[in-house]
């Protein structure tokens, strides 16, 4: 059963809008080893974002289309993340695009406006991997903090 829920983590971190953030406390917190949940969830993140980046192109021709079918002009989030591509510039907003708008419109952003595939997969590989290991070290510790309070 087990061997399922570290199939789910990677899947779940794989998925846009899930995000690390979130996949890491729960699969922690479920009783999952904080090692497997990371590596797992780290890699799960990576697989699509490096397929968006190899494939950027082709998905940007895709959701102009359907932003154009659909007459939506973009989201919240992808507005904030065009202003902190125009202020900052990408390093900033691949290290604040795990938590405030998701790594894959993260990259998106920042291939848009420009940034190198290379670049942009240095950037989110150490902003995923930072994220990471805060994420997972911060639940550890406050699931551990939280447990021994309960306990006396």
């Amino acid at each position: 059963m087990q061997l399922i829920e570290y199939a789910l983590v990677f899947i779940a971190a794989a998925i846009p809008w899930m995000e690390i953030a979130l996949v890491i406390p729960v699969g922690i917190v479920r009783g999952l080893s904080p090692f497997w949940v990371m590596l797992l969830a780290f890699t799960g993140n990576m697989v699509t974002v490096l397929l968006l980046i190899a494939a950027f192109s082709k998905v940007e021709v895709w959701l102009k289309k359907r932003l154009e079918r659909t007459g939506l002009k973009g989201t919240k989030q992808a507005d904030r993340a065009r202003q902190i591509m125009n202020r900052y510039g990408f390093p900033t907003l691949a290290l604040l695009g795990p938590l405030f708008i998701g790594t894959h419109i993260a990259v998106f952003i920042g291939l848009s406006f420009g940034a190198s595939r290379g670049w942009t997969t240095l950037w989110i590989t150490v902003s995923i991997a930072l994220w990471t290991l805060i994420i997972g070290i911060a639940t550890v510790l406050g699931f551990d903090f939280f447990l021994q309070q309960m306990k006396g």
